[in-house]
């Protein structure tokens, strides 16, 4: 059964992030509030909690992960950035854009894109979410905890709770969250591609 923590939506209890730290520790999935909408996420090198994560959401092995990272500095132990990328990024950070990004040898195989080498990052603008990355010391490995045949994410917690129940480890909650994924740019090619359309203003990247 998943644990379930209500935690302060701008000021989330830092004796709950640590109880939720050592579930993530312990190879515990979890589903977590973000700045567009709850995610699953486990630790970097936890395959078990990769594994539940692409059958809870029945993924193919070309699905792009998200290292959810909590600063530019750990973004960049992980992906490969030029300097013009670099600005465009840092311009929309932190908020609602996942970036699709040429990996370093920092990320596990079994996070690449099997063709491309690609992984996806981003940088929330939500308090519980960084305080959980600062606890953590490092990146997030996350998806949008949208179910097969559902058309948006679910947004209330004690949902979650009743229908991860026996999936999952435990579920944040910290208010209701939005319907709208991310919004993803993949950087991999010469020229900026928007692969999906959601919270963050695309227009800066058309």
């Amino acid at each position: 059964m998943a644990t379930y923590l209500d935690v302060h939506p701008e000021n989330p209890q830092p004796r709950t992030i640590a109880r939720v730290v050592d579930l993530l520790r312990g190879d515990g999935l979890i589903a977590y509030p973000t700045d567009s909408c709850f995610a699953l996420g486990c630790q970097l090198g936890n395959r078990d909690g990769l594994d539940r994560i692409r059958e809870i959401r029945q993924l193919d092995s070309k699905h792009h992960f998200t290292l959810v990272c909590r600063d530019f500095a750990q973004l960049g132990q992980f992906v490969h950035i030029n300097n013009a990328v670099f600005r465009s990024l840092k311009a929309a950070t932190p908020g609602s854009y996942t970036f699709i990004l040429p990996a370093t040898k920092e990320v596990p195989r079994r996070l690449l894109h099997p063709k491309k080498k690609t992984v996806g990052v981003r940088i929330p603008d939500h308090p519980v979410a960084q305080a959980l990355l600062a606890a953590l010391g490092e990146p997030l490995v996350s998806s949008t905890l949208l179910l097969p045949g559902e058309s948006e994410p679910m947004t209330q917690g004690w949902e979650i709770k009743e229908r991860l129940d026996h999936a999952i480890d435990a579920v944040i909650d910290s208010g209701e969250c939005g319907t709208l994924p991310t919004t993803v740019v993949d950087f991999s090619a010469d020229e900026p591609e928007i692969v999906r359309y959601g919270a963050g203003d695309p227009t800066r990247f058309e």
